[in-house]
């Protein structure tokens, strides 16, 4: 008998495009992702099972162009493919949908609201969160859920996301220097995970402090290095 497996006569990751080529036309298009992967990273940093994908190509079928969003996560897959890095995320390899994606939008719309939602809806993104820093009048940030293959919009800030088991939400903050409204991420008790930067300077004023406690002792702290 003739074994037959449809999976092998599909194009891989490493033959895909890895992306879309269409340039960011807004800063925030690529630092507000890299902020949440780069938080996620320490909070989840003794986790295997998780990947966070920046302007990454998903492919879906292999007759049709990727969807490219601007950041996306996935739960349950592996946080490295190999030692060169996934080229792109393709759904008949990894076999697991992304549980959220995220676009930021720019002053050029690309249909976040219209067709992009449609069609992370028809593909089941179970969340869609879009954030636009332009908006004045409407909620800045906007958290869909898929219900029943539709999305309904989540009220609150910051919202948690019980499959992910973290909130997602907008505050003021620094981040690469710049003081503006960032995008975090939040435990169930609405509490802000900290950044890299801001663990970092945590960890050195409890340095600092407890120097000041041994040189109150009578001891060097440096003698103890």
């Amino acid at each position: 008998m003739l074994n037959y497996n449809p999976l092998a006569c599909l194009p891989s990751s490493k033959e895909l495009p890895d992306s879309d080529d269409t340039p960011v036309d807004n800063q925030l298009q690529k630092s507000i992702p890299d902020l949440l992967r780069s938080i996620l990273a320490m909070a989840w940093e003794d986790s295997m099972d998780w990947f966070f994908g920046i302007r990454m190509g998903i492919y879906y079928d292999p007759d049709l162009a990727a969807m490219v969003p601007d950041g996306f996560l996935s739960l349950g897959v592996k946080r490295f493919y190999d030692e060169n890095l996934r080229p792109s995320y393709v759904l008949w390899e990894e076999k697991k949908l992304p549980v959220l994606v995220l676009e930021v939008v720019s002053q050029t719309y690309r249909g976040e609201y219209s067709t992009k939602k449609a069609d992370y809806a028809k593909l089941g993104i179970l969340y869609y969160v879009v954030y636009n820093p332009l908006r004045r009048r409407k909620p800045r940030l906007e958290v869909y859920k898929l219900v029943n293959n539709v999305y309904e919009l989540c009220d609150g800030n910051p919202i948690w996301l019980p499959e992910i088991g973290l909130g997602i939400g907008i505050e003021q903050g620094t981040y690469l220097g710049i003081t503006r409204e960032w995008m975090y991420w939040y435990n169930q008790e609405g509490q802000r995970l900290l950044t890299p930067e801001e663990q970092a300077q945590q960890a050195q004023q409890r340095a600092e402090l407890l120097a000041e406690r041994l040189r109150s002792l009578g001891i060097d702290p440096d003698s103890l290095t």
